[in-house]
């Protein structure tokens, strides 16, 4: 099999972003031509944007939504799958793993899978050919890439090797054996051509590279590769040590990606290499981690990159979605990709060539005290737009609904705790990590309005502690690559992200927001509280922002913003200019994922997952939650 591995050549236009073949001249502007009425990937279409053009349930009725019907998903996980509706069929996860067709006016069920083994939690991928006679979904079932018949639900057998393709096969054979490769990344289809992001394989100093596949989505041939550790000679090798290149890992987008079909571009957001916290062995700024890669769709070929952080210590992968649209700025048209991220920044670049809209500065940032660490001295930090949410945790900020012998501890915390803003680095003794690499956005937390040029993040404040502790088994230094040198030494982690004896964060309220910007300015529009914790309520506290919510949101072309929240387990429709509320239901359950939303013989629905007590949520004491299900909602039959 011929593999086209992804050609490098580039040159400098900005600190950390790269230019190499231009997808279109800098005076040409994408023709505006995405699909926005339709529901037919994951989190709407290939671009991302979790905006629908519909405008039939609108600020003037969205009062009279009600339920239209449900779908129980039986035991088993939670769903937080966002429904994809294509074919005349909606395809959703059900609680045992398996895909169900469901008619989507009526949520009959039409056929049901039988897939043994894991397959992506989050979101499908749906293809059609050109002249309609065949239709597939493309899954990733245990580390396998495999084609289902979208008709009758059966895996078509002669994709691949009987029906599928490791996901290994293309990774280099002198690397770290890699387990299954299986992510909640359902990828991108371009044109016959479905693009995966591979997963780490370990979370371990020695882990498989999260490389950059493409696959023909009929045979299932390798198309190209890209390499997000650049082999020794590649493009950005420079940027690691040479001595065990091959063992070096980590570096996957483990969230979403975005497909420029104007442009021809897919858009990356990759994450930390491994190990997390720790980089003394992989001194450098280590391409691509935590960067925005555009490749081009057909080749593989790298054409800019931007590495939004430096030699990461945080785990500040790139957690949402890139967003595209077109804004007017000082006069001028610029068709834009905007990256948020989990330190609360949106990264904003003409989508052609990677040129910064906003300056992008490097800042210095505080110096790492861990034997060996060679942390970067600056961060790229965006002179605009406005960050969202907060960038401290003091003592004044710790959160006055948690017991008062909590309030104390927390206090000695901080006094002896390193505490230098968002890049303090992980410390032996202990480093406030704000917001934490659970904090900011996160997967499907971001939408965008391509036509009032409109972005709108859920975001969550999650402080958390990073205490590094010296692993000195002799197996735990032989399996860290380049890590000779009595100064390089094995770190772990415990996991402490500060919740409290009462299943609280540590930080006062808002624990959450939602924030709207109008991208031609950069400005903010507002920035309210996300949701509600349901034991607050009952005690009259309000206005706090649910915990944690992993609620996607949906913009609409009828004024509105719908967004889920777990920790008060409510459905609201929000006025987008404002953020008020203008309709909210009551749900039996969390709801964590994004909305559909969508059109059936003229009448419009929005379907959200329903589930389980939420991320984070589970010592809040909240009340035993109700059936998983598909919840779909319409106007009533005849309604204006």
């Amino acid at each position: 099999m011929t593999v086209a591995l992804a050609m490098m050549a580039s040159a400098c236009t900005a600190p950390g972003a790269t230019t190499g073949n231009r997808a279109a001249s800098a005076s040409a502007l994408p023709a505006g031509n995405f699909d926005y009425t339709t529901w037919d990937s994951y989190l709407g279409g290939g671009e991302s944007s979790q905006y629908s053009a519909l405008n039939q349930v609108n600020t003037g009725n969205v009062q009279q939504l009600q339920l239209a019907w449900s779908y129980p998903t039986g035991e088993g996980q939670p769903p937080r799958f966002n429904p994809v509706v294509a074919g005349g069929r909606m395809y959703v996860l059900a609680g045992d793993g398996n895909l169900v067709a469901l008619n989507p006016a009526t949520g009959t069920e039409i056929w049901r899978s039988s897939i043994e083994g894991r397959i992506g939690a989050r979101g499908i991928n749906y293809w059609k050919s050109a002249d309609g006679s065949e239709e597939r979904l493309m899954v990733v079932n245990d580390g396998m890439l495999r084609a289902i018949d979208a008709r009758t639900g059966r895996f078509i057998d002669g994709f691949g090797q009987a029906g599928k393709v490791d996901l290994r096969g293309a990774l280099r054979s002198d690397g770290v054996e890699a387990r299954p490769l299986q992510s909640d990344n359902p990828g991108r289809i371009y044109k016959d051509t479905i693009i995966i992001s591979l997963p780490a394989g370990h979370y371990d100093y020695a882990s498989s590279p999260g490389d950059i596949q493409a696959y023909d989505i009929r045979t299932g041939a390798l198309k190209w590769a890209f390499h997000v550790v650049p082999r020794v000679g590649e493009f950005g090798s420079e940027t690691w040590p040479e001595k065990d290149r091959e063992k070096f890992g980590g570096i996957h987008n483990w969230s979403e990606s975005t497909i420029d079909t104007e442009l021809g571009l897919v858009f990356i957001p990759t994450g930390t290499a491994r190990y997390d916290f720790y980089g003394g062995n992989r001194e450098g700024n280590n391409l691509f981690a935590n960067s925005l890669v555009a490749l081009n769709a057909e080749t593989g070929e790298r054409v800019w990159h931007f590495q939004t952080v430096h030699h990461d210590l945080w785990d500040f992968d790139l957690p949402a979605a890139p967003k595209l649209m077109t804004i007017t700025k000082d006069g001028q048209q610029i068709p834009v990709v905007i990256q948020p991220s989990k330190q609360g920044f949106l990264f904003v670049f003409d989508r052609r060539d990677g040129t910064p809209v906003w300056p992008i500065n490097e800042t210095p940032v505080p110096a790492s005290d861990v034997p060996g660490e060679k942390a970067s001295p600056t961060q790229p930090i965006p002179s605009w737009p406005e960050r969202f949410g907060r960038d401290r945790f003091t003592a004044e900020d710790i959160n006055p609904h948690i017991p008062e012998a909590d309030q104390a501890k927390l206090r000695e915390l901080l006094a002896k705790s390193r505490n230098e803003g968002i890049f303090t680095p992980p410390s032996l003794r202990g480093s406030i990590s704000m917001p934490g690499h659970n904090g900011g956005t996160n997967w499907g937390g971001v939408a965008a309005d391509p036509v009032r040029q409109r972005i709108y993040v859920v975001s969550r404040e999650l402080p958390l502690l990073l205490n590094l502790n010296p692993d000195r088994r002799a197996e735990a230094k032989a399996a860290m690559p380049n890590g000779e040198g009595d100064d390089i030494m094995p770190y772990r982690w415990p996991t402490n992200f500060l919740l409290q004896s009462n299943g609280m964060v540590a930080i006062k309220p808002p624990f959450s927001y939602l924030t709207a910007y109008d991208m031609n300015t950069g400005n903010k529009l507002y920035a309210i509280p996300n949701g509600e914790v349901m034991t607050l309520e009952r005690q009259g506290i309000t206005g706090v922002g649910a915990q944690a919510p992993r609620g996607g949101p949906v913009a609409t072309a009828g004024g509105l913003l719908f967004v889920g929240t777990a920790t008060d387990r409510k459905f609201r429709a929000r006025d987008a200019d404002t953020g008020r509320v203008l309709w909210e239901y009551e749900l039996p359950a969390a709801t964590e994922g994004v909305p559909a939303v969508f059109e059936v013989d003229g009448r419009q629905y929005i379907t959200i997952p329903v589930g389980g007590v939420g991320h984070f949520a589970g010592g809040l004491g909240l009340p035993e939650p109700g059936p998983s299900q598909y919840m779909t909602f319409a106007l009533p039959a005849g309604a204006k």
